[in-house]
Order: structure tokens, then C-alpha cells, then sequence
């Protein structure tokens, strides 16, 4: 079910009130709401940009939280948690823009073509290892199918044509996408 634009709006303020509050230590409980799609288990990931870049990235892939609990919390860790980048810092804060991505379930796939560039994000799997890349990666970078398989090898840590292994298991995702430069 689609998020309405009121709902959007709110998971973007938890958002950006749990970075803010996060980066200045005063970091608590986001608000409440009783909306029936807000508190439904939902994986998402929080993105952050500075001046068009990529800031931080975290997210839940697993529904194991309401969404915008998940919120919440990915929101924070992507400004603080992102092994990638260095904390966000109070000065950064007005030069965020932040980017939710709802997350659907997991799907196994088992052929390659029930993978569509533009609507389904990857999850590669194998032992231990495992690398996602969200639905709108290979849009922005102008991948194909192939780039796209391979770049989620890359990010679990395996190699380029890992997808080619038996063993490897791939599971595909839609997100509903909405950022505050939109709303």
C-alpha cells in the first residue's frame, strides 16, 4: 500500500528530528502516531546527502520494527553509524537533504529475469557474506542488469559475477522513495 503524502512527510520530519537530535546528543523517543501504515513492520533506509553527495546510508532490509521506528533509528545511525563517512557534525546539519526508502518485503529470486532495473533493489547472500544496493542505485548510475548484479557481488564483499554461483542466493525488493527535496 502507498504511502500518502502526509505519511511521507512525517517519516521525513522523524528523520531529519533524529539526525538533528542525534548530532547534538540530545537524541530520544521519536513522536508517536497510531497511523496504521506508520506502525506496520517495514524495513526502510534513511540516505543522506550534502550538496547532491552521498553523506550516509543505513537501513533495516528485515521488517522487524514499525517503519517509522525504523526510521527513527537508521536515520541516526546513517548520520553517526555509516562505516563510510565521518559523523555528521552540527555544521552540516542545513546542508542535509534526506531520502526515505520503504522497503516491501524480500523476494527469492530464481531467474534473473524477474529482476526490473528501476523498480527492485538486490540482496546478495552467501555464508556470511551479503551486500544490498536500493532500487534507485542503478538508475542513478545508469547501470544494466549486469553492472547491477555486479556491483551488489562487489558490495557483499564477493566477486563481480558472484550472481553465477549456485550458492549464492539473490533476493530482490521495491521501495517506495520519497525525499524532502520533493515534498
Amino acid at each position: 500500500m502507498p504511502l500518502n503524502k502526509e505519511q511521507k512527510e512525517f517519516l521525513l520530519k522523524i528523520a531529519k528530528m533524529s539526525v538533528e537530535s542525534a548530532v547534538r546528543g540530545t537524541w530520544g523517543t521519536p513522536p508517536q502516531t497510531d497511523d496504521p501504515d506508520l506502525i506496520e513492520k517495514r524495513g526502510a533506509f534513511v540516505t543522506l546527502k550534502k550538496n547532491g553527495e552521498l553523506r550516509g546510508c543505513i537501513g533495516y532490509v528485515i521488517p522487524i520494527k514499525p517503519l517509522y521506528i525504523t526510521v527513527w533509528e537508521v536515520a541516526k545511525e546513517a548520520a553517526l553509524g555509516d562505516p563510510r563517512f565521518p559523523p555528521v557534525t552540527e555544521e552540516e546539519l542545513p546542508l542535509l537533504t534526506y531520502e526515505v526508502s520503504a522497503l516491501s518485503p524480500l523476494y527469492k529470486v530464481s531467474s534473473l529475469d524477474e529482476i526490473k532495473i528501476g523498480r527492485d533493489g538486490l540482496l546478495m547472500k552467501k555464508g556470511l557474506y551479503s551486500g544490498l544496493l536500493l532500487p534507485q542505485v542503478p538508475v542513478e548510475e545508469g547501470w544494466n542488469l549486469t553492472e547491477f548484479l555486479a556491483y551488489t557481488c562487489l558490495k557483499a564483499g564477493l566477486s563481480p559475477d558472484c550472481y553465477k554461483d549456485p550458492l549464492v542466493e539473490i533476493y530482490r525488493f521495491e521501495a517506495e522513495v520519497f525525499s524532502d527535496e520533493e515534498t
